[in-house]
């Protein structure tokens, strides 16, 4: 990696969602010198939340606003924070960390990656044909195309059940389609799906096709996983919530990944790399929500900046 005009900080952050956020809130408050690299905008998997009601101390308030808001006072305790910034390597050892991007160069003595996750596509016939076209990953982005439409929703999770609730607000029916025989979903937000007339079920259901013109999406096919019956389920669109990968394609073979691909670390967001931290839905953790991504984002700002204050000592004693 060449090492012409390098721009220097104490803290680069890879990654702007409500964990990056905190990490450069905490470590700008620590006075040292801190950006924050983020290949599309602020906000993360938030932006693509309509209601969030399990932030404290935020009640009523979208996703998109919390991003605002995070980002907006991270910024007023000193941190930079660079959008649209493409990253195409890095180099991660104990004495030297330099992140190469499109709009340059970054040296640093702590990095802290926030990179999240993106949904997992189902892999399917038609998905990728019909992407943009009836296909879907966000209720909040697309929802509003498919007024007094019929939507088919994939998956049992949280995401799956609390948008296609979401989803209802625009179209006339949404089918709701699960492998298995009950959701995952918290219960308040399964209660408030099986009261909404809009929604209706199908359990031990998988989705493997899905069908079209020239004009999008007509259909889907349905299989059932216990007795293998296949039928084609009219639709006129087919949002996708069926889990999430790691973005941690730059770190193969330079971090420590586990067999899900995310970045090992432990409590204190140590990744095996000294002075390098995995924080959010990078890193293997029981609860993927802004306010553990939050909380991953302080601790590791807050124990790099105990760390680069020994670096700062070692340098004394030379």
């Amino acid at each position: 990696m060449p090492n012409s005009n390098i721009r220097e900080y104490d803290v680069v952050i890879i990654g702007a969602g409500p964990a990056g956020l905190a990490a450069g809130l905490y470590a700008a408050r620590g006075n040292v010198k801190t950006v924050i690299l983020e290949k599309l905008i602020p906000g993360g998997q938030l932006n693509n939340t309509q209601d969030v009601e399990n932030y404290p101390g935020m009640d009523h308030m979208t996703g998109p606003q919390i991003s605002q808001a995070m980002e907006e006072q991270t910024k007023r305790f000193g941190c930079e924070i660079i959008n649209n910034c493409n990253i195409t390597n890095v180099e991660l050892t104990a004495n030297k960390k330099l992140i190469a991007s499109d709009k340059g160069i970054f040296s640093a003595k702590v990095v802290i990656i926030a990179t999240g996750s993106e949904y997992k596509k189902l892999q399917v016939p038609g998905e990728k044909e019909y992407s943009g076209k009836g296909v879907s990953y966000c209720a909040v982005c697309d929802g509003a195309f498919f007024k007094e439409k019929e939507l088919v929703v994939v998956g049992g999770g949280d995401s799956a059940v609390e948008e296609g609730t979401f989803l209802t607000k625009f179209a006339k029916k949404v089918t709701i389609v699960h492998r298995k025989e009950q959701f995952r979903a918290e219960k308040i937000i399964q209660d408030r799906a099986f009261k909404n007339p809009k929604i209706s079920v199908i359990w031990n259901t998988v989705v493997p096709e899905i069908k079209g013109d020239n004009l999008g999406v007509t259909s889907v096919k349905l299989k059932n996983v216990i007795t293998n019956e296949e039928k084609d389920f009219n639709c006129d669109g087919i949002f996708i919530y069926v889990g999430l990968l790691p973005n941690t394609q730059l770190f193969k073979g330079k971090l420590d990944l586990n067999e899900a691909g995310r970045i090992d670390s432990n409590e204190r967001m140590e990744t095996n790399i000294p002075g390098v931290y995995a924080v959010g839905d990078v890193r293997e953790t029981p609860l993927r929500q802004a306010v553990t991504a939050a909380s991953d984002g302080s601790i590791a700002a807050t124990i790099a900046i105990g760390y680069i204050e020994s670096l700062h000592d070692k340098m004394v004693k030379k």
